[in-house]
């Protein structure tokens, strides 16, 4: 006997998970299956995923999905402008939640993740709620296990304390994010001109508007991190060159995590020139990157103990130095091309 498709018109749809989706064939499922396993009502959700157009197995797969599971309702958006700002505005429009959880396409969250995140929204703890990310590797490779551990380090990433924290605080990002739907649309939703970066100017507006954005370690998602230094190096570059394009308009959101990275590729650009003519200049580049060198090794030298993983001594050298000089030279060449515009 066929199933019956459950009639979701008549159900409250209180949550809207939404998820941009771009050829994510090999873990769609493994998120989707994360939805139908969180202890908020499925019966209360809807997952609406905006869809750039995938070549590969994904809309197959999800079509597979909504025919096996039909306890949840799951809906699919074509997003043809391909960009990650346009299918969050496509899924909040086309969203019927009061509230909105945002989620990636390769990541997992926990069981409570939504209802730990509606919770605090509905307890007026913030305007916009998020949790840590668990960083695992896209495979078992060596540079793949290197770049995940590099992810999660305060001495690759900094401050962003949504990586690696364990204390809950009002923080000014968070990963995805969950807020009201009515907010999204208060404040003009995502700015579609950044093509990265478009998840921090919106929380920039949040807090523009006297809102609140809280990070608590207790909701986790596991996330995915790049699989090569090759697409480590280009999603760095975005982040770094779609950076400055957003303090163009918010010049003082810049942080000190944020502004290292191109003062240090500054400064060995104009000291490696500088050297052809000055011999001093090629020690003060050489003390310099040394005492850099140093200072990635003795932090990856700490993970590897902890994680009993002798190649990341080698490896996350490698893959933090790839994020600081792909960050500030995408960052630097984004000044360039502001400025001879």
């Amino acid at each position: 006997m066929k199933k019956r498709k459950p009639d979701h018109k008549n159900v409250n749809i209180e949550v809207s998970v939404i998820i941009p989706c771009y050829n994510e064939e090999s873990t769609i499922t493994l998120l989707l299956d994360a939805i139908r396993e969180q202890t908020y009502p499925a019966s209360h959700l809807e997952v609406v995923i905006a869809d750039a157009l995938s070549t590969d197995k994904t809309r197959i797969k999800i079509n597979q999905y909504i025919q096996k599971y039909l306890d949840l309702k799951v809906k699919v958006v074509d997003n043809p402008k391909r960009t990650i700002p346009a299918a969050v505005n496509l899924a909040v429009n086309a969203a019927q939640g009061e509230f909105i959880v945002r989620l990636d396409a390769h990541s997992i969250p926990n069981t409570k993740y939504i209802e730990l995140c509606i919770q605090a929204i509905k307890n007026d703890i913030a305007e916009c709620v998020g949790g840590v990310w668990d960083i695992i590797p896209s495979g078992q490779s060596w540079i793949a296990r290197s770049i995940a551990s590099a992810a999660a380090n305060p001495m690759g990433v900094g401050d962003a304390h949504y990586r690696f924290t364990n204390k809950a605080d009002y923080v000014d990002t968070v990963p995805f994010g969950a807020f009201r739907k009515e907010l999204f649309n208060k404040i003009g939703g995502f700015n579609e001109n950044l093509l990265t970066n478009e998840d921090y100017e919106f929380f920039t507006r949040i807090r523009k508007n006297q809102g609140r954005i809280w990070l608590d370690p207790a909701i986790r998602c596991t996330y995915f991190a790049r699989k090569d230094l090759n697409a480590l190096a280009q999603q760095y570059w975005r982040y770094g060159f779609w950076k400055y394009h957003m303090l163009v308009n918010y010049p003082e959101t810049l942080r000190w995590r944020q502004a290292l990275p191109p003062l240090f590729v500054l400064a060995v650009i104009i000291l490696l020139l500088s050297s052809m003519l000055f011999k001093i200049s090629l020690w003060i580049l050489l003390g310099l990157l040394g005492i850099y060198l140093i200072a990635l090794i003795g932090s990856s030298i700490k993970s590897s103990l902890r994680k009993n993983d002798p190649v990341l001594i080698f490896g996350m050298p490698l893959a933090m130095a790839c994020m600081h000089f792909s960050w500030g030279s995408g960052f630097l060449y984004s000044i360039i091309r502001i400025w001879l515009k």
